[in-house]
C-alpha cells in the first residue's frame, strides 16, 4: 500500500472521530489500526466494531479504546506465510498491519493487491546494450523503451509485485543511470529496490555475486526484456514441491513437418511411419528460481552466465528442473518483436 497513513488513528481519538475518519476512506472492508504516540500497535476497530458498541449503549463521544479489537492479526517484518495470508483473503480479511520486534507499525498491507505472497527475492537483469533494437536503444536502455504505456522493465516489476515479492535487485549496465532514476529506491511502488552495478561484464548471473545480504531462501533471476504473463505461484510452487535446487521456466516450440516422416534404422529398413508430425521442443526462457545456496557456484568477480551455473548443477548432482510456461511470453529482442509486443499488449491481463 503506498499510503497506508490513513489507515492509522490515535489511541486517544474518540469513536466519532473513528467513525469520520473510516466514512472518509470509503474502501471495502475499511479497518483503522490503533497506535500509541510511539507508532506501537495497539488495536483495530472496523466499522463493525463500533456498530457493535453502539449497540451497547456506548456514546460516540468515548474515547475508542471502548470498541477496539485488541487482539488484531497482524504480520512481522519479514515475509508472511502463504497459508496464513489464503487463510486472512478468505475471510474477506483486506487489511493487515506489518510491525517490527517492538511491535511498531512498519507497513499495512492491503491484501487484494497481491495474487499471493510469495517468499521469493528477486534479480531483474537489465544491463545489455539492445543492439539490434538500435536506433531505439541508442540514448534509452532496453529495459526502458515502452510497451503500451510503461517501460517493459516496468510490466515485469509490476508482475512481481502482485505476487508480494518486495525485494527487488536490478542489474544495470549499459544507461543504468536512467533505469535508476526512473525507479529511485521503489517508494512509490511500496517496494524495495536496490541496484547491482557491473565494473566489468559479467555474464548473465556474475553479478549476482555482488549481493551479500539475500534476504530469502529463494532467488527469482529473470531477464528484464521479456513480456509474460507466467504464473509466478505455479512456478514457485512446482519448485518447492519438486525439492529443486533450480528450476528453468520454458517455452515451447512447435516444429510442424509437412510430409510422412519415415523412421529407419541403420540397414535403412522402415520401421515406422508418421504422417505430418508435429515435433515440439522447450527453450529456455529467461526466468529462474534457485536456492540462495547455489550462488556459492557462481566464481566471484568473473564471467558467468547462467547457462554455467546450470551445468554446476548438473555436474555436482543438484537437481535441475523445468517448468512449462502455459500463457504469453515473448523475448523483445528484434525489432519485429518490439512492434509485435505493441499489439499483443492490447490484449494481454499482465
Amino acid at each position: 500500500m503506498q499510503d497506508w497513513k490513513p489507515y492509522l488513528i490515535s489511541d486517544t481519538a474518540t469513536i466519532k472521530q473513528a467513525m469520520l475518519q473510516l466514512d472518509h476512506l470509503g474502501v471495502v472492508n475499511a479497518v483503522l489500526f490503533v497506535i500509541d504516540d510511539e507508532q506501537h500497535l495497539r488495536a483495530s476497530v472496523t466499522d463493525g466494531d463500533i456498530r457493535r458498541g453502539l449497540l451497547r449503549s456506548i456514546s460516540v463521544d468515548e474515547p475508542i479504546g471502548k470498541v477496539c479489537n485488541f487482539s488484531c492479526r497482524y504480520f512481522n517484518t519479514g515475509q508472511p506465510a502463504s497459508e496464513e495470508v489464503k487463510y486472512l483473503k478468505q475471510r474477506n480479511i483486506r487489511f493487515v498491519p506489518v510491525v517490527d520486534e517492538q511491535m511498531h507499525l512498519c507497513n499495512v498491507l492491503d491484501l487484494s493487491q497481491y495474487q499471493e505472497l510469495l517468499p521469493v527475492e528477486a534479480v531483474l537483469m537489465a544491463g545489455g546494450k539492445g543492439q539490434r533494437l538500435l536506433p531505439l536503444t541508442q540514448d534509452v536502455p532496453k529495459p526502458l523503451l515502452k510497451v503500451g504505456h510503461k517501460p517493459i522493465i516496468e510490466h515485469n516489476i509490476d508482475r512481481l509485485i502482485k505476487f508480494g515479492i518486495g525485494n527487488i535487485h536490478l542489474s544495470i549496465n549499459y544507461l543504468g543511470h536512467q533505469i535508476r532514476n526512473y525507479f529511485g529506491d521503489g517508494g512509490e511502488k511500496n517496494v524495495n529496490i536496490r541496484y547491482i552495478e557491473e565494473n566489468f561484464p559479467m555474464g548473465t548471473v556474475g553479478a549476482l555475486r555482488l549481493v551479500n545480504d539475500f534476504q530469502q531462501q529463494h532467488i527469482l533471476i529473470m531477464n528484464s526484456d521479456i513480456l509474460t504473463n507466467i504464473d509466478f505461484e505455479e512456478f514457485y510452487r512446482d519448485f518447492v514441491e519438486s525439492n529443486a535446487d533450480m528450476s528453468v521456466a520454458a517455452t515451447s516450440y512447435h516444429v510442424d513437418i509437412p510430409y510422412a516422416v519415415m523412421e529407419v534404422d541403420g540397414n535403412n529398413c522402415v520401421k515406422s511411419l508418421k504422417e505430418k508430425p508435429r515435433y515440439t521442443y522447450y527453450s529456455n526462457a529467461g526466468i529462474y528460481l534457485l536456492k540462495r545456496e547455489l550462488l556459492e557456484h557462481i566464481p566471484p568477480n568473473e564471467f558467468f552466465n547462467v547457462t554455467d551455473l546450470m551445468e554446476e548443477v548438473i555436474n555436482s548432482g543438484k537437481k535441475l528442473i523445468t517448468f512449462p510456461i502455459l500463457g504469453y511470453w515473448l523475448d523483445i529482442g528484434r525489432m519485429e518483436d518490439y512492434r509485435k509486443a505493441q499489439e499483443d499488449i492490447k490484449h494481454l491481463n499482465l
